[in-house]
């Protein structure tokens, strides 16, 4: 079928558009990447973009992986993300399938109480005290508990877990099966999709985590990867305080520049591995079907 102008013309405007979509995100990362590797000198008396390095050395990442608590920093952040993340999705999962049952009683009362967390919280403090008062401040469990059920994210899960046909479940409990073989038997292997996404979207945010752990946590060898890398950066500061206004600023800004690939290139090694079942999951409800 021959292609009209018109469709040629909108064709090649998509194109053009989505393209400087992909350079205005893509520009940011090889600025922070190509930062990270040049030479502080160079870099500092470069007015470039930096689409290429000035320079190379890696002596900025030496910095940051000889830095003594760092190792810890990583075990402790795949912690709280292997463990945290099991946490959300099994609360998520038998809250999303509780309240998806249309027979559950008080559901919309139910409903509204969640619902209403999402815009009113109890605040820093009040959370804190209640942490506090829990016994949970410098132990795992304060970054584990707290989170462990997100409104926003149990809402798609449980919109996810409705568009199950009930005629399933009904079977299921002809047979005689219970609601906890049901949901770990029937539904969730039918949700993958949306396990997928919401496993990345949780692990993202321990992974992230900088609010809690700083709240919480007394403790250096329970600090994560985030809490490290302030630590570095704090440090490289004070160190370079006292190698000159000039150098130093230069050394600290590639120091900043690494602590920022390290700390995000693990989730963007990960990404794409979970990248179809992200687009699968990110549009349940969006289709009626």
């Amino acid at each position: 079928m021959k292609r009209s102008t018109g469709e040629y013309i909108f064709d090649t405007v998509n194109l053009l558009l989505l393209c400087l979509v992909i350079a205005v995100c893509f520009y940011p990362m090889l600025y922070v990447l190509n930062s990270s590797v040049s030479d502080p000198d160079q870099m500092l008396r470069s007015r470039s973009l930096m689409l290429l390095p000035e320079g190379f050395q890696l002596e900025a990442y030496k910095f940051v992986f000889n830095y003594p608590k760092i190792y810890t920093g990583y075990l402790n952040t795949l912690i709280y993300v292997v463990a945290g993340t099991a946490i959300n999705l099994l609360m998520t999962s038998l809250a999303a399938y509780g309240l998806s049952r249309m027979d559950l009683m008080g559901r919309k009362t139910l409903m509204k109480m969640i619902t209403f967390t999402m815009f009113f919280g109890g605040g820093m403090i009040p959370t804190f005290l209640l942490v506090q008062n829990l016994g949970l401040v410098d132990t795992r469990w304060a970054i584990l508990i707290p989170g462990a059920i997100s409104t926003f994210y149990f809402l798609i899960m449980k919109t996810s877990f409705e568009s199950i046909p009930i005629s399933l479940i009904e079977s299921a409990k002809l047979d005689g099966a219970n609601d906890f073989l049901i949901l770990f038997r029937i539904v969730l292997p039918l949700s993958k999709s949306i396990l997928a996404v919401m496993m990345l979207y949780y692990a993202v945010d321990h992974w992230n985590d900088y609010v809690g752990p700083m709240l919480y946590l007394r403790s250096q060898e329970l600090y994560p990867i985030q809490i490290v890398m302030r630590d570095i950066l704090i440090s490289s500061s004070t160190e370079a305080m006292g190698a000159g206004a000039d150098t130093g600023f230069a050394i600290g800004e590639n120091i900043k520049y690494a602590t920022i690939i390290i700390s995000t290139l693990p989730i963007m090694i990960v990404y794409p591995f979970i990248q179809r079942f992200f687009v699968q999951g990110a549009l349940i409800g969006a289709v009626k079907q």
